[in-house]
């Protein structure tokens, strides 16, 4: 499964992109790049652990998570998800 940086959090990862196995589900995803990335353990997760964190946006296949099952999105193989953090400007 492909899974895209934006942002600042290209800077993190040190990548644009990266393959990793589909996990289970979108939280399960998160789980996993912050383990990878300990500098994602506050930005994409919330305190608990248990849901996205407040100023992320994340996409599966061009379709926001919201518009989806949220973070218990189901994942495959075959998707594409996409990790940005909320910006603002004018």
């Amino acid at each position: 499964m492909l899974v895209k940086f934006f942002a600042t959090y290209r800077h993190i990862a040190q990548c644009k992109s990266c393959d990793v196995p589909a996990p289970r589900d979108v939280l399960a995803l998160m789980g996993e790049l912050s383990q990878r990335w300990p500098a994602f353990q506050n930005l994409l997760l919330n305190d608990d652990g248990n849901d996205k964190g407040d100023d992320v946006i994340v996409m599966v296949n061009g379709r926001h998570i919201e518009h989806l099952d949220g973070m218990a999105t189901p994942l495959t193989e075959d998707d594409y998800v996409a990790i940005t953090p909320v910006v603002a400007g004018g």
